[in-house]
């Protein structure tokens, strides 16, 4: 285990934003709006300011604000991945290590505004020791040489990355990918687990005949879960089929990398329409940085070559609590997640959010997880 830091070579930066400059733009899109994808005008205002009024020293200083650590991790096979965290201790006694996992295409930036709160909160007794990894092949964590690492292995490797750090009992939170590594965490470490936390929590469909009678507002959210799996899954079809011929494209073009992210801030996010109204410029381009300065394109989309449509729904028995924002892509009724999650303390739906939940309401989502880990300390 050795501490780490970022620092980025001003040879990088400077090559972001040449590359910018001598973007090669496509035609617009011949209808107006989103829905042949991220409007030419705004892709061109936003790389604009990316190449000449956005700071990346200001977020790679905050990221450094944090200790950090790398370490080679196995997740029980011969292959290792050395494996980039944020671990921000509290000083208050009794605090609660917690594991924060993100997804595709989130990064450790998610967390970086609720970090504080979850470590010194006002009541000490809500205190947490926190733990933020890069996936394996995102962000500031190596990439895997070799397939095999879908989430099971990656939630083998976050038992270990705790067990290293001397966390023997500890929460775990998560949202995206990092909603199913984290149940199949839960799965796996019953015994060291003390509870997890979801925002996107998932579960078999049950068969027609055991689904149930469902409330008109279960109704709506199966409904919208078909279209987004009829309108808005084409990226994970690439993804899980053809991540390196993505990746070609991706990592030569800061441009095409930041338009393939962005559009899904605009599409999984409750923001009236456009991005920054939920969440602000610099915060989306510090979030693409984590890939663009990483090369992470092709490396990142290979978990859903590794797991989409492939995961396991065994039962998670460990006491559980989701919070299912309104923009939520997936929004499964209580009784199918019943099904799955065994001990389920508390299924909560606010009024307004989507699946970046730590980004766009930052006081909600930490006062979710207090809530629920009050129950299972």
């Amino acid at each position: 285990m050795r501490e780490y830091r970022i620092e980025t070579p001003q040879a990088d930066l400077d090559d972001l934003r040449d590359r910018l400059r001598r973007t090669r733009w496509p035609d617009p899109a011949t209808v107006d709006g989103w829905t042949q994808g991220v409007p030419l005008d705004y892709v061109q205002e936003l790389c604009a300011y990316w190449a000449d009024g956005y700071d990346w020293r200001r977020c790679e200083a905050e990221i450094n604000s944090w200790p950090q650590i790398r370490t080679v991790l196995d997740g029980g096979a011969d292959d290792v991945v050395d494996v980039h965290a944020l671990h921000a201790r509290s000083r208050h006694e009794g605090a609660l290590p917690l594991i924060l996992t993100h997804g595709w295409p989130g990064s450790i930036v998610e967390y970086l505004g609720v970090i504080d709160a979850l470590v010194d909160p006002p009541d000490p007794a809500d205190a947490f020791h926190v733990v933020v990894p890069s996936l394996p092949g995102f962000g500031f964590s190596g990439k895997p040489r070799v397939p095999g690492w879908g989430v099971e292995r990656i939630a083998t490797a976050w038992a270990q990355l705790m067990d290293r750090l001397g966390y023997e009992r500890y929460g775990a939170q998560g949202g995206d990918w990092g909603s199913i590594i984290t149940a199949t965490l839960g799965t796996g470490a019953p015994e060291n687990v003390v509870g997890i936390h979801l925002t996107m929590p998932l579960a078999d469909v049950p068969p027609p005949e055991e689904r149930g009678r469902l409330t008109p507002e279960e109704k709506r959210a199966v409904l919208d879960s078909k279209r987004f799996n009829r309108f808005g899954a084409g990226y994970s079809a690439i993804q899980a089929t053809r991540p390196q011929t993505l990746g070609y494209g991706l990592t030569d073009s800061p441009a095409g990398q930041c338009a393939w992210i962005v559009e899904k801030f605009w599409d999984w996010t409750d923001c009236a329409g456009h991005p920054e109204n939920t969440i602000p410029r610099d915060r989306l381009l510090d979030n693409v940085m984590t890939y663009w300065l990483t090369g992470s394109a092709a490396s990142s989309a290979r978990l859903y070559w590794e797991s989409y449509g492939k995961t396991r729904f065994d039962p998670v028995e460990v006491p559980t609590g989701a919070t299912v924002f309104p923009q939520e892509m997936r929004r499964l009724p209580r009784s199918w997640l019943e099904r799955r999650f065994t001990d389920l303390r508390m299924l909560n739906h606010p009024e307004a959010g989507g699946h970046f939940a730590s980004l766009e309401q930052p006081e909600v989502f930490v006062d979710e997880v207090r809530t629920f880990f009050r129950m299972v300390r």
